[in-house]
């Protein structure tokens, strides 16, 4: 898995390329600039003027380096170096020497007042005001600076970060100053604010470059946060025998669906027998049983009889995995139900949609739910499991904290699904888009999850690899349906092309991605 390092890990993993490799750091400056202005060159040619802005610092170096570059190539660069305070770093005065030895390039060192360039929208910004060593939010000249670059109409390339934008907690910082780019080229690693909702707006198109960056491997680079990707998959997806039998590879048990909410029970169901499980078992209401049969009968049902909902708990320790929640509703019943059934089952075990709203409103039930549970909320479940929280980074360390005090693992669903571990570590799978923000798409995600436990995955793989190909296949099926006609039975439909698709995935390891 691709690790997603602090600002200050990645400055560890700088020094140590620069001592192992053996490379100069100006040299390493140079490579991640050519790299960069290769992507802007493949964007843009030569009759869009590019304006650079440069700080003080490396990031403003690599800024000019790159401004250089595109000079050379034949574009019109005007390069302004913001040196307010006469300290500039060593690698940025080198490419400033560098650059003004260029004799077409429009060169301003601003020492005083800055008088900002006309700037249209044919223009091009490339950003290079500050990179990851940024730890306090920009305030007074550059957050002017910033402003000045946010109102242009212009297109804007951010090297490594947005200027102003912190790489992890974004908490205290002033939003207004932060570069809006439409493009981010970031070296090496993602950064963990790059994968919250509230930052899409400042990233725009975000490039990972592998600029050859060398990872000690040891202590110092240890990190709580990685992300998921089609390798990961590949390799952790089993080999089925050739004398299996339906018994081989499980008997998963699902509890879904009252009256009226059939529909989750079936996308459920049908989610679970399509991503592998031997047998399927399907507790719901007597209301349930036609739907069901003509849409899953692959499925055996046990049948509800009491009630029009889930109110009759059951042994389920023959089963090797349960899945509860799927449209049963909170009633009163239920709920004495659900809290009897946490009790009768401490084997593998997913709990969704109202079994988490049961959870949040009935606290003290998280200390009968087994450990190594695997809880998959959206965004107003977490809530309930967690309490109110202000944004995406104070969510997530919230829900680590949860995930450890009660040993259970946490899928926060949405874009950069979160997998968290019991450990408190946290894996984002990059699969998905907008198409499956749709109802019924969670259901289908519990069936697979509960498929993988039931065929002995582990409930790390089993959530990994279910939200890897939940996600794989709305992105397939988003190909050929578009996003706004995607609907959650889609989702079923291309599960198999998902497999497929990873099981002729031709993936080697790589250090980065792009997306």
């Amino acid at each position: 898995m691709k690790k997603i390092l602090s600002s200050q890990k990645i400055r560890l993993v700088d020094a140590h390329t620069i001592q192992t490799e053996p490379i100069a750091s100006i040299d390493l400056m140079e490579r991640a600039s050519r790299q960069v202005a290769e992507h802007v060159v493949s964007l843009f040619d030569a009759s869009r003027r590019m304006i650079v802005f440069a700080g003080p610092g490396n990031n403003g170096g690599d800024a000019l380096a790159v401004a250089r570059i595109l000079v050379q190539q034949g574009y019109r660069v005007s390069a302004y170096l913001f040196n307010i305070g006469n300290n500039i770093s060593s690698d940025c005065l080198t490419n400033k020497n560098r650059l003004k030895l260029c004799p077409t390039i429009d060169f301003h060192e601003i020492t005083t007042d800055f008088v900002p360039p006309v700037i249209s929208e044919d223009d091009v910004i490339i950003d290079g005001l500050f990179g990851t060593g940024l730890s306090r939010p920009l305030m007074g000249g550059f957050a002017a600076v910033v402003k000045y670059i946010n109102s242009s109409a212009a297109t804007i390339v951010s090297i490594d970060v947005p200027s102003g934008l912190m790489t992890e907690d974004n908490t205290a910082n002033v939003m207004t100053h932060v570069v809006h780019a439409d493009y981010t080229f970031t070296f090496q690693y993602n950064k963990l604010a790059f994968l919250f909702a509230e930052t899409e707006p400042y990233i725009g198109r975000l490039t990972v470059l592998d600029i050859g960056l060398h990872d000690p491997l040891n202590d110092s680079t240890i990190t709580p946060y990685y992300i998921f990707d089609a390798f990961d998959a590949l390799t952790m997806l089993k080999t089925r025998p050739r004398f299996s039998h339906k018994g081989t590879f499980g008997h998963a048990c699902l509890i879904a669906g009252k009256e009226g909410m059939c529909g989750a029970a079936i996308m459920a169901s049908r989610a679970c027998m399509r991503s592998g499980a031997g047998k399927l078992t399907v507790h719901t209401p007597q209301a349930n049983v036609v739907p069901l049969q003509i849409s899953v009968p692959e499925a055996i049902l046990h049948i509800e009889r009491q009630s029009d909902k889930f109110s009759t708990p059951f042994d389920t320790t023959s089963y090797n995995a349960l899945a509860i929640g799927p449209g049963i509703g909170t009633d009163e019943a239920t709920v004495r139900a659900f809290t009897q059934q946490l009790h009768y089952h401490q084997g593998p075990l997913v709990l969704d949609a109202d079994a988490l709203n049961i959870l949040g409103t009935h606290p003290e039930l998280m200390n009968r739910v087994p450990q190594d549970a695997i809880l998959t909320p959206h965004k107003k479940e977490l809530r309930g499991l967690i309490g109110a929280t202000t944004n995406s980074y104070e969510e997530l360390q919230q829900t680590r904290q949860f995930a450890q005090r009660y040993h259970v693992y946490v899928i926060i669903k949405g874009a950069n699904s979160a997998i968290v571990t019991p450990e408190g570590e946290v894996i984002y799978n990059i699969t998905g888009n907008p198409g499956m923000a749709t109802a019924g798409s969670g259901d289908v995600l519990s069936g697979i999850i509960l498929a993988f436990l039931a065929q002995d995955y582990s409930s790390l793989q089993a959530s990994l690899l279910a939200t890897y190909l939940h996600g794989l296949a709305g992105d397939l099926a988003a190909t050929d349906l578009t996003q706004e006609s995607l609907i959650a039975t889609d989702l079923i439909d291309y599960l198999p092309r998902a497999f497929r698709h990873l099981h002729e995935s031709s993936v080697k390891p790589k250090e980065v991605a792009s997306h």
